[in-house]
């Protein structure tokens, strides 16, 4: 089946159109065929409207739309949660090495007091021993060895005896004072050294807690975070079926509406994305350049040619407004629809008598605008379908194909 090439509707047209109703002969054109069908709504009332699948699908495309954020969302928590652990465990290491650091110096440093303490005894038994030589020595007569010789001729063994005894008594308790002083000292001094680096490690200590519990809090938060997520995540995944399975309900019921409101097979099947395949049957003719059957010359073929039969009902592919219904020209009945998102369709070689939708009426996916014929310049019945984009001339059958309803 082959027709003649059109051009197609400019936005310009639906002025023509409309003024060609009013007075056909200044347009030197057929006249307009009748319309036949009332202007009544593209579904019955018990029935969802196409706003309503619109508005079922728009809800779960918004419902889908959060899943997807809550799921990045998640994909970084996850990350977050990985990052603080990992921190934790790094300030935790250190924590840990502080911790350690400082018990060994609190070992070191009571080992030093321990050291320190033995020390100052001895220092303090040697001083005791010191100062009852030195009160020795003080008593009268004490000090003078030959005083003492001569006032005591008798004893003088003894006290040399005695005298020799202290002085050894003397120089040992000096000995040990001198060392244990020393030894006091040192160990005071590494006492002292000690406190000191038991501060700073404390200090350190401190520190390297505090950070290890910000880190430690920060994964718990993250954690809890993701937790979260992830239940929040599980209630969406469980509205969206909820609302999948409403759209799929919702778009079910507007067929069945369609089917009520026009009949059995006068209603098209409407696909995911809201388009509707126009007619049934096989492309007989594609969109492009051909050889014209009938005037055979190499012409642009302006939209595609489905073999539908006579008479075969053709739907409107798309939701829209009909801005053109009745004879043009090589097309001839012949229908525009505005889908009002810069695109437009076309339909040609309608039956005579089988316009059945008027310029202005709005128009659902799927609802029957008119039936098969061969009209104009055409070689048997057909559908001559056209697609327009920002009002130019597209291949019908990629575009049908990208909306989830492929012709053909």
């Amino acid at each position: 089946m082959h027709d003649k090439t059109g051009q197609g509707m400019t936005a310009s047209w639906r002025g023509r159109a409309l003024r060609g109703l009013a007075v056909v002969t200044a347009l030197a054109v057929l006249p307009v065929v009748a319309i036949t069908a009332p202007a009544a709504p593209a579904y019955a009332a018990s029935y969802p409207s196409w706003q309503d699948v619109q508005n079922a699908v728009a809800n779960v495309n918004a419902a889908q739309n959060l899943a997807n954020q809550v799921a990045a969302q998640i994909a970084a928590l996850t990350a977050e949660v990985a990052r603080t652990q990992q921190v934790a465990q790094e300030k935790g290491d250190l924590y840990g090495k502080a911790q350690d650091a400082y018990d060994e110096q609190v070992l070191k440093t009571d080992k030093l007091q321990g050291q320190a303490d033995a020390a100052k005894a001895e220092a303090d038994k040697a001083k005791g021993v010191a100062d009852r030589l030195i009160a020795e020595l003080a008593k009268p007569g004490g000090g003078n060895l030959t005083t003492s010789l001569i006032a005591k001729p008798g004893k003088a063994s003894d006290l040399l005896k005695k005298w020799g005894t202290m002085s050894k008594l003397s120089e040992s308790s000096k000995s040990i004072f001198d060392r244990a002083s020393q030894l006091q000292g040192t160990a005071q001094a590494l006492t002292d050294q000690a406190g000191e680096a038991k501060k700073e490690l404390d200090t350190r200590k401190q520190a390297a807690e505090a950070a290890f519990t910000a880190a430690q809090d920060a994964a718990v938060a993250a954690g809890a975070a993701l937790d979260a997520q992830n239940q929040h995540k599980a209630q969406l995944e469980a509205q969206l079926v909820v609302l999948k399975e409403k759209r799929a309900a919702t778009q079910a019921d507007y067929q069945k509406g369609l089917a009520a409101q026009y009949g059995p097979g006068a209603a098209g099947e409407v696909g995911p994305n809201g388009y509707a395949r126009p007619a049934a049957g096989p492309i007989t003719s594609s969109y492009g350049l051909r050889y014209h059957p009938i005037y055979h010359v190499w012409k642009l073929h302006s939209g595609t040619d489905i073999g539908a039969g006579c008479g075969a009902p053709i739907y409107a592919t798309h939701a829209g407004t009909v801005t053109y219904s009745g004879w043009f020209s090589d097309l001839g009945n012949y229908i525009t629809i505005d889908h009002g998102n810069g695109t437009s369709s076309g339909y040609g070689h309608i039956v005579n008598g089988g316009l059945l939708v008027r310029v202005g009426q709005q128009v659902a996916p799927g609802q029957q605008i008119a039936r098969v014929g061969s009209t104009g310049g055409s070689t048997g019945c057909h559908l001559h379908f056209m697609i327009r984009i920002n009002g130019n001339l597209t291949d019908p059958v990629p575009f049908m194909r990208s909306q989830g309803s492929p012709i053909g």
